[in-house]
Parts: structure tokens; sequence; C-alpha cells
């Protein structure tokens, strides 16, 4: 069941933390903590690796996805994946506003995704402003890569090694640095 302040994150709206129905989030997250450290203090086999994510999820993730341990995610209900999907080794999902991965992609050790940020006022910075991330079909992101909240990455796309992504990538293309520029078009043929 999807509640209220659920749907308010994934829509992509602020959160007050003093809402009292911010006490769902947290006690989500604490389900959550608990599924990631079976997931990373345990060894398992491949099949059980898919079987913790979808505990930590709450839907169908697929066989064919390869997720390597230790994997982190502070919420894990709203990561949504597609097929075909490699994770490599300690990455970090912060998923309160969504993070949507399609078909065939590739990402590398330690890429951390965010999808929360705070408000600047000093007096309004507990609360959450959630913005979704969505990593199109066949792109790859190398390791240690920051993907900032509200970001798109087009199918296909190369984001290099240690960037940090604050705007959207488009399709086919190779983007690197911090923050992260275009350096060309991929090569198709």
């Amino acid at each position: 069941m999807t509640t209220a302040i659920l749907k308010q994150a994934l829509a992509g709206e602020t959160l007050q933390f003093t809402d009292p129905r911010f006490a769902e989030i947290t006690k989500i997250s604490q389900q959550n903590s608990r599924i990631r450290f079976d997931l990373n203090g345990h060894d398992h086999t491949p099949t059980e690796v898919i079987q913790l994510i979808t505990q930590m999820t709450k839907q169908p993730v697929s066989a064919t996805n390869s997720i390597n341990p230790p994997f982190y995610s502070d919420f894990g209900r709203h990561i949504f994946m597609g097929e075909n999907i490699f994770i490599n080794q300690q990455c970090f999902f912060v998923d309160l506003g969504g993070i949507y991965i399609a078909d065939h992609v590739l990402i590398g050790p330690r890429v951390t995704i965010l999808t929360v940020n705070h408000q600047e006022q000093p007096a309004l910075r507990r609360n959450v402003v959630c913005k979704a991330v969505h990593i199109q079909q066949g792109a790859w992101l190398g390791a240690n890569v920051t993907i900032l909240p509200g970001v798109t990455v087009g199918a296909n796309a190369i984001v290099g090694a240690g960037a940090l992504v604050t705007k959207d990538v488009p399709a086919n293309t190779i983007v690197g640095g911090v923050p992260a520029k275009p350096i060309r078009q991929i090569k198709t043929s």
C-alpha cells in the first residue's frame, strides 16, 4: 500500500520533516536497514541477493539482474529496476524520490544516486526535497559516479568514472568531469 506521503515523495514534492506522517518513512528505512544488514553481512548466492533486493524494494526484481554486494539503500522501496541490469559493489542509492533503472544498464562500483536534497533556508533545512532520477536503457555509469536529484541519464549514454552529474545527460553521449560535461557522441558503428 502506498500512502499519501510516499506518493508525494514520488511526485517530487517537498516533505515537511515535522509532518507526523514522516514517521512512516523512518519506519520503512529501519525495516530496510535490517534487510541491508543481512544482504551485506552474510555470504549469499546470486539468487538470494535478488530475493533480498526484492524484499527491500517490495516488488519483483528480475533474476536477469546481477547485483554485487555490498549494496546500500537508505529507503529501498522506491528503486524500480528493469531487466539485464548489472550493479557492481559498494553502490549507495538514496531513493525516496524514486530511482528508475531501465533495461541493460551497467552501474560501476561505488556509484551514488541521490534523489533527495534539502531546502536552502536554515529554518527549513530538515525538510526533504524529492526529485526522481532516471537511468535510461543501455546507459553505463562508471566507477565512483555521483548522480544528483532530478537527473535523467539518456539511453546508451556513458558517464565517465568519478563524474558528478548535475544535469541531464543526452542519449548516446559520453560525459565526464566535475561537474560532468559532454565529451563526445557515442560511436554506433
